[in-house]
């Protein structure tokens, strides 16, 4: 996983008043904290941090007054109606550093004829180096019949990366489909 870099500024304005103006300005408030320091308010330009959040996991290097600083979103807030960036809350991480995080999985190949893939967790519970997150899990799911499921403890997990949720997890399953319900025609016809 590489760095996404952003230049962030520090902010010294704080309410909802400052923040729509940050937002007006392209800017999107942001809580830097971790490792015991007090919490940074700073100010990211919102088209590259929109941008940079199409990753999962991504990695940031921020560029704080000429000092780069390593985190990892914690939290993103967005508009419930028009999908913005509103507030990103940053957790500072250090190369070396484990860290748990949810990584979403995805899955290859094709069933055996006569199954429904359902997908009962979309993303996976790991620790891994903050440095070296994976971005996806892949789960390879050819020929599984129906009835067939794949748990936590299945998947084969990228290299430097440990499960750290409920081994037993189902996390796909094939379902049998149900026969749809007669018509009220066909039903007739078959009484007949």
């Amino acid at each position: 996983m590489s760095e996404v870099r952003i230049v962030a500024e520090p902010r010294s304005e704080f309410g909802k008043g400052a923040a729509r103006r940050a937002r007006r300005a392209g800017k999107v408030p942001a809580v830097l904290y971790g490792h015991g320091s007090a919490p940074l308010h700073l100010a990211l330009p919102g088209h590259e941090l929109m941008l940079a959040l199409k990753t999962p996991n991504v990695l940031f290097s921020l560029d704080i007054d000429g000092k780069a600083q390593l985190a990892l979103p914690k939290d993103v807030q967005r508009h419930p109606i028009k999908r913005h960036l509103e507030h990103v809350d940053l957790l500072i991480v250090q190369k070396g550093e484990t860290v748990t995080v949810e990584v979403p999985v995805s899955t290859v190949g094709e069933i055996a004829p006569g199954g429904l893939l359902e997908t009962v967790v979309p993303a996976l519970p790991v620790e891994a180096d903050a440095t070296a997150l994976p971005g996806t899990i892949e789960i390879d799911v050819t020929g599984l019949e129906p009835g067939a499921s794949v748990h936590a403890k299945d998947i084969k997990l990228p290299k430097g990366t440990a499960l750290a949720g409920d081994p037993e997890a189902v996390i796909l399953h094939i379902l049998t489909p149900s026969a749809p319900e007669p018509t009220a025609e066909e039903t007739a016809a078959e009484e007949a």
